[in-house]
């Protein structure tokens, strides 16, 4: 089981048999209220019967298809409504199957740009620490998480990182983007300075970090990004695979926060997790770069046996479609106030060192213990899901996720029940 400790895991199984809106329902017959839309995925809720139909249907009729030399209508009807909603001028889609799929893929076209270009030289890649771009080679290797990586390397040379945007001392209990940090953009000069900038393919960063622990960007860091990228030609990649479809109120977190990337991969929400599905967007200018040379030539030698799954692209038509008919991004920035206000709320609790909130994201430091680090965060995530709330508990840490339909009310118990565990530990 991926990230499980199996033998503890199979002395006490946690077993869900069924969902349904924002709730689970365990093997034991109780209903648990899903705070982590199953990992960052089910933005609409589940069991949603639009979604559930489009999948039976699809199924029904073209089980699957190559995506090699043919493919199918639904491929392109999907790539049509997710342009759509991506930023301005990115408006070609390459279909892949997971997040971690979507970042390998989006490294390679960022250097195969460069290739196709006549800048061959630009292979470097440039992440960010506590950034998380899922578990292929590649994604690791600009990822800023070490726990991930010391099992599994050597990985890709040729790689650097950007600091962390995160300071508790200038940012606690900040409420959305913090004031403080634009200017730790400017390490990538210093990246430039020791590499060159002919050497450097794209930079790649969450516009919020997510499992390093949702760290909103401080005001005016993108801008930075993006006006130094510029400066220098380097792409500008975006992991929206969290971010993407409405987490923050609008469709991508680059059109929330203002600031639009030559990349976006997505995954995740695509497809409201009901079959795996995940995403590279790219730019015209990008797209237009491989379109050189013969017709019949391959433009991009890359892909995936189930890129494009008939199934996961009626499912993420009809997710889009349910996205747009019950005005779920709409709700997410409707009730994001008030979950902001119940989440820093909770800061006079016992064992509170920070609160971070943005869109419907948040994550709550808890002061470790003197001798035993981590086992706050895990005792509160017992008693939470005891009580029957589902949340995240990675460490001295509790993260939350719902699903965007979530009401007020259900944004009350939530915090009441973290409450109430907090007050609980020792």
């Amino acid at each position: 089981m991926p990230f499980t400790p199996n033998r503890a895991f199979k002395a006490n199984p946690r077993l869900m048999v069924g969902a349904k809106g924002i709730y689970y329902t365990t093997a034991d017959g109780r209903r648990v209220l899903d705070g982590m839309a199953g990992l960052w995925c089910v933005n609409a809720g589940h069991g949603q019967e639009r979604i559930t139909q489009a999948i039976r249907d699809a199924a029904g009729q073209l089980d699957y298809v190559s995506s090699f030399q043919m493919s199918h209508p639904l491929a392109f009807r999907a790539a049509e409504r997710i342009a759509a909603l991506a930023p301005e001028g990115l408006d070609h889609v390459f279909f892949v199957n997971s997040g971690s799929e979507a970042v390998d893929s989006a490294l390679k076209i960022a250097r195969a740009y460069h290739k196709a270009r006549g800048e061959g030289h630009r292979t470097r890649l440039v992440g960010r620490a506590k950034g998380y771009h899922g578990m292929g080679f590649g994604g690791l290797s600009v990822a800023g998480m070490g726990r991930h990586k010391r099992e599994f390397g050597p990985l890709l040379p040729g790689v650097d990182h950007l600091p962390h945007t995160y300071s508790r001392e200038h940012q606690a209990f900040s409420r959305g983007q913090p004031e403080w940090g634009a200017h730790l953009a400017d390490a990538l000069e210093h990246i430039v300075e020791v590499n060159d900038a002919s050497t450097i393919a794209a930079v790649i960063v969450e516009p919020v970090t997510g499992s390093g622990g949702v760290l909103p960007p401080p005001k005016g860091y993108l801008e930075r990004l993006r006006a130094i990228c510029d400066k220098y030609g380097i792409l500008l990649i975006f992991d929206e695979v969290i971010t993407g479809f409405g987490r923050l109120g609008a469709p991508f977190g680059s059109s929330a926060l203002g600031v639009t990337p030559d990349i976006i991969t997505c995954a995740k929400g695509m497809s409201n997790g009901a079959v795996p599905m995940g995403g590279v967007i790219t730019s015209a200018k990008v797209y237009d770069a491989f379109m050189q040379g013969p017709e019949a030539a391959i433009e991009l030698l890359h892909g995936y046996t189930y890129s494009g799954h008939p199934l996961a692209c009626a499912a993420a038509i009809a997710a889009m479609d349910v996205y747009e008919e019950q005005d779920i991004f709409a709700n997410c920035a409707r009730v994001s106030k008030h979950w902001e206000e119940q989440a820093h709320a909770l800061r006079s609790e016992p064992h509170i060192a920070d609160i971070r909130n943005i869109g419907l994201l948040c994550a709550i430091d808890l002061v470790p213990k003197a001798d035993a680090a981590g086992t706050r965060g895990v005792a509160v995530g017992a008693k939470c899901y005891e009580a029957g709330v589902l949340v995240r508990a990675p460490g001295d840490m509790i993260v939350l996720s719902p699903p965007l339909i979530i009401t007020n009310s259900e944004i009350d118990h939530i915090f009441e029940t973290v409450r109430t565990a907090i007050r609980a530990i020792d």
